[in-house]
């Protein structure tokens, strides 16, 4: 593997790492305004809480609408569009009177912004060779984790000092830069192809096909799992740290950004070991681990034996695993999909962020006035991608594909 990249592939990995953090950011800098969005709409936080759950959903379904037209139009094309309707969700996110309108903007704004999330894993694929998408996933992680550690603490501060729908107006001025960003410098990387059909059946088929390959659904299936982990923490975070252990909104900005401290720094000691080291090596000691700590968060909340400082250490630990499973799943599950990469991204993101919807709404709904659903969820999330990706080495790549999933 070389040393370094070119200036031009380091100028595209920037420019794609912003586009995959549109979908972060614009959930952790409104975190801590949960209990204010909650006050000024008068409503309730579990009810704000939908709003990211709603947010999730939109982003499941706009992947898998963004993958066909990634296809057929490009890269590019569908990037304007997509983040211009971002664009207009945020301004109406930002005047929404009442939480059944900020629900639905937050819905549009996912369905827009998505669609940075499914171009920069399609371009990963179309510019950078195979044996070294992992370690390009792994250095986009590096300039995504800086949206959970500045996000959360500048929405923090923002709320305290100028109210929570100025948070959406700095989403707006963030979404303005990076489209400026994509028209000045990110080349399209995929010519359109007028061949492509857009029609129900001819889309139903490309995604079934692709989920019909043994190496992606193992791989896809694993990372999404252990992702949705990381969706419940988001989803449960805000109560858990502010009402439960009493947090303020900068403090708990303070504490999301050194947990994602964990996140960035095994995501980049997951570049260097990747110079030795096999992602499969990688992904079963990660995910061992990850149960493991699952297992001491159920333990602490059960017995009564977690604080603030616990929650956060095993959190920390928890999270840490998810910057080594993430790149090297996302990239065995793209692996074998280099005529498709569009399709395939859009499939890996939904997988991702419909279990993490689906994780998001089990906190929201089991709302019991303790950490114990959070650190249920999180548990099942890391021993059931554990089992997927046992089980899938043990039997399905080794009953479809006798040869070595690509790498």
């Amino acid at each position: 593997m070389p040393p370094s990249f070119s200036k031009l592939e380091i100028r595209i990995i920037i420019l794609l790492g912003l586009l995959t953090a549109i979908g972060p950011f614009s959930i952790d800098m409104y975190l801590p305004a949960f209990s204010a969005i909650a006050i000024s709409l008068h409503t309730s936080v579990e009810k704000v809480t939908l709003s990211l759950s709603s947010f999730f959903i939109g982003i499941c379904a706009g992947q898998l609408l963004y993958g066909p037209l990634l296809e057929r139009f490009g890269r590019k094309r569908p990037l304007y569009a997509g983040l211009l309707l971002y664009f207009i969700a945020s301004i109406a996110c930002a005047w929404a009177q009442s939480i059944e309108l900020l629900i639905a903007a937050r819905l549009l704004q996912a369905l827009g912004g998505c669609v940075g999330m499914v171009a920069a894993r399609a371009m990963v694929r179309d510019v950078f060779e195979v044996q070294h998408n992992a370690r390009v996933f792994s250095l986009l992680m590096l300039v995504v984790s800086v949206s959970p550690i500045l996000a959360p603490t500048l929405g923090g501060y923002i709320t305290q000092w100028l109210g929570w729908r100025y948070v959406f107006g700095v989403l707006i001025a963030v979404v303005l830069l990076i489209m400026v960003g994509t028209y000045l410098f990110l080349p399209e990387t995929k010519a359109p192809n007028n061949l492509y059909s857009l029609k129900p059946p001819h889309i139903l088929g490309s995604f079934a096909a692709i989920l019909k390959h043994p190496q992606f659904m193992v791989y896809a299936l694993t990372g999404a799992l252990s992702y949705a982990g990381l969706y419940a923490y988001i989803g449960g975070a805000p109560y858990v740290f502010m009402q439960l252990y009493g947090a303020t909104e900068a403090q708990f900005g303070w504490i999301f950004a050194f947990v994602a401290a964990g996140l960035i720094g095994a995501s980049q000691i997951n570049s260097i070991m990747l110079r030795s080291k096999r992602s499969q090596w990688l992904i079963v000691r990660a995910s061992a681990f990850q149960c493991m700590v699952g297992l001491l968060m159920v333990l602490s909340s059960v017995f009564h034996l977690d604080s603030l400082y616990v929650m956060i250490a095993l959190v920390f630990l928890f999270l840490c695993c998810q910057g080594f499973l993430f790149p090297n799943t996302t990239a065995l599950a793209l692996a074998p999909m280099p005529h498709a990469a569009g399709n395939a991204s859009a499939l890996v993101g939904a997988l991702q962020m419909g279990l993490g919807a689906l994780a998001a709404a089990v906190i929201a709904l089991w709302h019991n006035g303790t950490a114990i659903p959070l650190t249920v969820i999180m548990c099942c999330c890391a021993w059931l991608a554990f089992g997927m990706y046992y089980l899938g080495n043990r039997w399905l790549l080794k009953a479809w594909c006798p040869a070595k999933p690509e790498t």
